[in-house]
């Protein structure tokens, strides 16, 4: 199907159901991301296996084989991180807001580079494709067309803002499906984890971020 015709059916239900205007627009955005993305691989072929910008293929990384596997298993004790991890062996997909997110932990908290966690994209994602993912990637780690260093995502504070009463996360982490208080489930304490057996956090986000920060100079 073309994207034009995507478009403008999208368009055209917006047109009858006011409703439907602000994710129509923001569907649309998207479908604009796509394209620039497929424009930017077929322009720039050596995106598919290194950064936008080369000289950022030396970057140093600094995340280890067991945090990476903690990573992919969902097992970081980062409620929002693993229940999109384990959304993504489970369904083959993965929510967009969240694909950032544990993009954000795996490059700015972990240190691991983009290119393992985009690997690990394609080999689960349904709707996996090269550009997209490649270049979404390189949009968190800030090697891209968009070199931002500095566009981080808390993961507590995304957990809370984007699933505040939980639901996302108790569907996908099968430990904490039980767990009581709605969006109290992003801030679990030891004795809650505990008892859930959930485990404690893989690293401290504030003190990995400011690692990060000084390992780039930033």
């Amino acid at each position: 199907i073309g994207i034009r015709r995507i478009a403008h059916a999208a368009l055209a239900a917006a047109a009858a159901d006011d409703a439907l205007v602000d994710p129509t627009v923001k569907f649309v955005q998207e479908l604009r991301w796509r394209d620039f993305f497929a424009h930017v691989l077929f322009h720039f072929p050596h995106v598919a296996t290194g950064a936008f910008r080369p000289e950022y293929d030396a970057l140093r990384w600094r995340g280890s084989d067991a945090e990476f596997e903690a990573w992919t298993q969902g097992r970081t004790g980062y409620p929002i991180v693993d229940a999109g991890m384990r959304e993504l062996r489970a369904t083959g997909f993965m929510h967009n807001r969240v694909r950032m997110i544990v993009a954000s932990f795996l490059t700015k908290d972990l240190g691991i580079d983009w290119r393992e966690g985009a690997r690990h994209f394609l080999t689960w994602l349904t709707d996996g494709d090269v550009a997209n993912n490649n270049l979404n990637w390189q949009w968190t780690a800030g090697t891209g067309t968009d070199t931002n260093p500095n566009r981080i995502f808390n993961p507590t504070v995304q957990g809370q803002r984007f699933d505040p009463d939980g639901v996302y996360v108790r569907r996908y982490v099968d430990e904490l499906a039980a767990v009581p208080g709605g969006g109290a489930v992003h801030t679990l304490g030891p004795l809650e984890r505990a008892a859930a057996g959930y485990p404690e956090p893989i690293l401290d986000h504030h003190a990995a971020i400011a690692e990060y920060r000084a390992r780039r100079g930033l």
